[in-house]
Order: C-alpha cells, then structure tokens, then sequence
C-alpha cells in the first residue's frame, strides 16, 4: 500500500476493530473451509491481517502463523488482541506483500482475506506469493468482487473514498480474480462465494 492508504487504515483500525461480523455465517464457513487445509506442521503468512481476528482463529491450528499489515495501526490492534489471548506461535509484524521486512523463512501456506481487492497491483502482489511458496503450497484467498453487474456502485464508492469514509478498491469479477490468479502459475482447487451477493470469492489455489 502507498502511505495514502496506509494513512487511511490506520485511522479506522480502532473503529473497523469493534465493528460487529457484517455476515457471521459466511466467515465461519470460510473458516471451516480453510482450516480443512491447514496441517499442525505448517508454517503460514496471513497477508493484510486487519486486527488480527482471523489471525487468532487460525493460529492454535499450526505449527506457526505470522501475521502481517502494512497498517501499523492495524497491527497496534492485533497485538492487543493476541496479548489478551495469549496465543503461541503468532508472529505479528507490520509489512506488506513484497516487503523485505517480512520473515524469510519458507511457508507451506499464505493466507489473504479481503486484500486483493485493494491492491494497486494485484499482479506483482500475486507474483510475490507465488515466489514465497514451495512447490504444491497453497494460496487461499477471500476477495468481494463487485464488478460486472454491482458496478453501479461505483460512484458511491468514489463519492466515500473521496470523504475519507472508505479505501481505493478493485470492481473486480470472480473470473476475472480466478484468471490472474492461475495465470500467476497456480491451479484451482477449490472456489466458492461466501456470501453469494455481492460475491466475495474463496479460492484455493496450488503453485505448480
């Protein structure tokens, strides 16, 4: 993220962490989803951590688990949170996909959630995560694609973003996400919408 993003996350961390689950059910069926894959072995990077929620959800599930934000407010929140729940093997650090500030030490998993929608480029982001993993290791991601027929809200969101009241996003389509990514030198193992409407697309991919 560019500081003017970066600016803008780390004045709603506070906010955006004690707004309620917009849809409870659809993230505890992504979490089942992704907990399916992950193996007490793996070492895993959560890309755009937010405030950490997913991040302690998942932790107790593998052998070590970094959470990362270019958000250093974002971060603040997050170790907050893990000091409260005193959770082993989480590492929290402020750094972004790219970053030479991330661990260097090879992960089995990178995880994603609501990121890719928000990067100013999506491709080289996707080059990088394909570079971090193994031969066979996973990318699973959650994306809300707003494009095709939920364009129209186009000009809501311009209208937000230029108040100050929400980020620079992606109309992106689930085909169009699924596309870059596999092009990117991944294969498709798993994809669904969680909710359905507006889609907000959960891959599984696999680096070849």
């Amino acid at each position: 993220m560019s500081d003017a993003r970066c600016d803008f996350w780390d004045r709603v961390a506070r906010r955006y962490s004690a707004m309620p689950m917009r849809n409870p059910v659809a993230y505890e069926a992504t979490l089942a989803r992704v907990r399916s894959y992950l193996k007490p072995t793996h070492s895993v990077l959560e890309l755009g951590c937010g405030t950490g929620t997913t991040a302690l959800r998942m932790a107790p599930h593998v052998r070590r688990y970094t959470a990362s934000d270019r958000a250093a407010e974002m971060i603040s929140v997050a170790r907050e949170k893990c000091a409260a729940a005193g959770i082993e093997g989480l590492d929290l650090c402020t750094a972004g996909c790219g970053d030479d500030t991330l661990p260097d030490w090879p992960f089995d998993v990178v995880l994603a959630f609501n990121l890719l929608h928000l990067l100013p480029d999506r491709h080289a982001a996707l080059g990088d995560v394909h570079d971090m993993l193994p031969d066979q290791g996973l990318f699973i991601t959650k994306t809300p694609c707003l494009g095709g027929v939920f364009s129209v809200f186009r000009p809501l969101v311009a209208l937000l973003r230029w108040a100050g009241k929400a980020p620079d996003i992606r109309f992106l389509t689930p085909e169009r996400l699924e596309h870059d990514i596999t092009s990117a030198g991944f294969e498709i193992l798993e994809s669904d919408d969680h909710p359905k409407r507006p889609p907000s697309r959960f891959i599984v991919a696999r680096k070849l």
